[in-house]
């Protein structure tokens, strides 16, 4: 079988595909991933064939986020859903992804669920199409109206197609109770690699800081990461501090000696070994998390992030601290009363072991689902 992977820009959006790329290749399939290029360096990685697409100038995407920010959260995600996603992304992915399904001819066609584009080229060629869950139901069907907005233009009834397709997700139901009709539930594996020692032999619980790949790019990003190391360093934990490629672990300041700050580590090895998550509420850290069975503390930033710290907080596998530092139109930072809350939270979690009972909970249930390859033996389109 022949299947293209289509993704957004940004790591978060491609991360929910890989175990699937995986499960098709280790099945022998022909396997073939589209994306814009700011995910190149990430693809040039791994050992699948690849095309890049197209991808909105910066001049556009500048305009559009200027205008994100500007708005409060729920209005500043359906811009964010409509413009960017619909119709920058969609018209700028359209013709690589046109190419592929007419030249390659792919028997299925799977995207994350804020590509469009390759459900427009999909439904031209005839091709079945599924769509793979980047955040919870409840963030994801809220979006669901902007689908006309974006798609009416290529072809009457390409919304509604999309909407009615397979819909893919690592995340519990407990904890995600989904609204398709067509639900499907997978997991991959986890495959911890080693981390190295950088607190020289020191045994205290290990707490990972991270905002994600996306918040370096706020003007705000060096005092929000400052704002949640300050928070967590006096406490007896040893810190990973990951930054991101998008600003410098020499902006923060110096560091106590018990904090570590690189820009990546893979996910997987902190996870293994993590006490503990302070995050900003993004999808692939919080789900990645729940799925190694460690509890987390959200301070959600933008986009999906408070759905996400809502359903954490009501699974009791963590708390959320919501930003008061800042306007809502206005990018966001951490005032002193939230450096407090998120200390309080942690000295909260890692001091209460109920939070790791639930964590690991929903890790028990991710881990009940079919895997991806599994999935794929039985998915019927």
């Amino acid at each position: 079988m022949r299947v293209l992977f289509a993704s957004t820009r940004g790591s978060g959006h491609f991360h929910p595909l890989i175990p699937l790329i995986d499960a098709c290749t280790a099945r022998g399939d022909d396997v073939l991933v589209v994306a814009p290029p700011a995910l190149e360096p990430l693809l040039a990685t791994r050992k699948q064939p690849y095309r890049i697409g197209g991808e909105p100038s910066q001049e556009e995407l500048a305009q559009v986020m200027a205008r994100v920010l500007a708005l409060p959260p729920d209005d500043g995600v359906s811009l964010m859903v409509r413009e960017v996603f619909g119709r920058l992304g969609t018209a700028a992915m359209l013709p690589a992804l046109e190419e592929a399904c007419r030249d390659w001819r792919p028997d299925l066609v799977l995207h994350e669920a804020f590509e469009f584009a390759s459900v427009v080229a999909a439904e031209r060629h005839g091709i079945p199409h599924a769509r793979v869950a980047v955040s919870a139901a409840r963030f994801t069907r809220s979006t669901d109206p902007l689908m006309g907005l974006a798609l009416d233009a290529y072809g009457p009834g390409i919304a509604e197609r999309l909407l009615a397709s397979p819909y893919l997700t690592r995340l519990p139901a407990s904890l995600d109770p989904s609204p398709y009709a067509v639900t499907h539930r997978y997991h991959g594996a986890l495959r911890p690699g080693a981390l190295p020692d950088w607190w020289g032999g020191a045994e205290e619980p290990l707490v990972h800081v991270t905002l994600g790949t996306e918040a370096g790019a706020l003007p705000t990003a060096a005092g929000l990461y400052r704002a949640v190391v300050e928070a967590v360093s006096v406490l007896p934990v040893r810190v990973l501090l990951t930054t991101g490629h998008l600003i410098d672990a020499t902006d923060l300041g110096p560091l106590p000696p018990h904090v570590h700050a690189e820009p990546w580590v893979p996910q997987e090895d902190v996870l293994r070994r993590a006490s503990l998550v302070v995050c900003h509420g993004g999808s692939g850290t919080v789900f990645g998390a729940l799925a190694a069975g460690v509890p987390v503390i959200c301070v959600p930033l933008f986009a999906d992030q408070p759905v996400n710290a809502r359903l954490v907080a009501g699974a009791g596998a963590g708390t959320a601290v919501t930003p008061t530092g800042s306007p809502a139109d206005e990018p966001p930072v951490l005032g002193p009363d939230d450096v407090r809350s998120i200390r309080a939270a942690a000295e909260m979690i890692l001091g209460e072991p109920s939070y790791r009972a639930r964590a690991e909970c929903l890790a028990e249930e991710m881990r009940a689902t079919p895997t991806a390859g599994e999935l794929l033996d039985t998915l019927e389109l």
